[in-house]
């Protein structure tokens, strides 16, 4: 038996199984600066981790995989300067406060980020700024601090997606939002090489602010909850290597927006905690798997209730 738990345990750490939750705002639109984390192959509470350098809400997150590095990208510090450009990072396997990595090209709210692991490029697509949304698509190389570089540009200027990728097979998938109205677009983008985004299809409905989840190589990506004016439960997938429109997946136990997604990659669950649930502001954490279409259930519960917050995990 030690044998099999000391097989287990390695197979766990070579693919990587914590997520962490960065950011927020609280029920009176108080940015906070937590991070929570999991293991999210055991059903359990989120456990303190440390704190991100900025108070802020709607940053994007992703990481290097098993390199074990999450950056948090951007976000808004309050209501008076709300357009945050500072990129912080912390080691995954190493709970502990944030440091500061460099800055965003522009600062930005709630832009979609996402990267391909273990080849280290994490990109920001669009988000909200002084001059309104931005079409903004930058990139950092998540092993090296530094500045984000200019990338592209996504088709349609916006805020509040879903973003994922398949990992190491570099297409990233940004799906919904909103500008002004609620969006049905979904753009793609090889990762690896610089350019613009192209029209990959269009979601069921108009939907922005759903959590992103995805099961890296095995090209499913997920668009949990979220709102077409008002919060739903329902989930959308795609398959991220194959041009097309979205399909039904099925739902949330209850209705979740501004919630923060994330997943363990080729051990097919994905997680999305915190948000709007059912109308308040909560702690709540669901899980799907990936691989099988299918309603969500109660995975346990994030240390503070919280909106606007963004999942990353160390999952390859």
């Amino acid at each position: 038996m030690a044998e099999i738990k000391f097989i287990m345990n390695m197979s766990i750490q070579a693919y990587g199984d914590r997520g962490a939750f960065f950011g927020g705002a609280d029920a009176t639109n108080t940015r906070v600066n937590t991070i929570d984390y999991i293991s999210i192959s055991t059903l359990g509470n989120a456990t303190d981790f440390g704190d991100i350098t900025v108070l802020k809400r709607g940053a994007s997150s992703f990481t290097n995989g098993t390199s074990d590095r999450a950056v948090c990208c951007g976000g808004s510090n309050n209501d008076a300067t709300p357009w945050d450009n500072v990129i912080d990072y912390v080691t995954l396997s190493t709970p502990g406060n944030a440091t500061d990595f460099g800055d965003l090209t522009i600062g930005r709210h709630i832009p979609g980020g996402t990267s391909n692991k273990n080849d280290q490029r994490g990109i920001n697509g669009g988000g909200y700024y002084t001059s309104g949304f931005t079409n903004v698509i930058d990139y950092i190389t998540i092993s090296t601090t530094g500045n984000a570089i200019d990338f592209g540009d996504i088709t349609v200027a916006r805020r509040y997606f879903a973003a994922r990728s398949n990992s190491t097979n570099q297409r990233a998938v940004w799906m919904g939002g909103h500008n002004g109205s609620y969006q049905n677009v979904i753009d793609y983008r090889a990762i690896n090489t610089l350019g613009n985004a192209s029209d990959f299809g269009d979601m069921t409905a108009t939907i922005a602010n759903a959590a992103g989840a995805s099961n890296g190589t095995y090209e499913r990506g997920l668009a949990m909850g979220g709102t077409t004016g008002t919060s739903i439960k329902s989930i959308d997938y795609i398959t991220i290597n194959s041009t097309g429109n979205a399909a039904d997946f099925g739902d949330l136990t209850q209705t979740m927006n501004a919630s923060g997604g994330t997943d363990n990659t080729t051990q097919n669950r994905a997680v999305i905690g915190g948000g709007v649930y059912n109308g308040t502001i909560d702690t709540v954490i669901e899980y799907i798997t990936i691989n099988t279409l299918g309603n969500g259930a109660d995975f346990g519960d994030l240390t503070l209730a919280r909106q606007d917050l963004d999942g990353a995990s160390n999952a390859g």
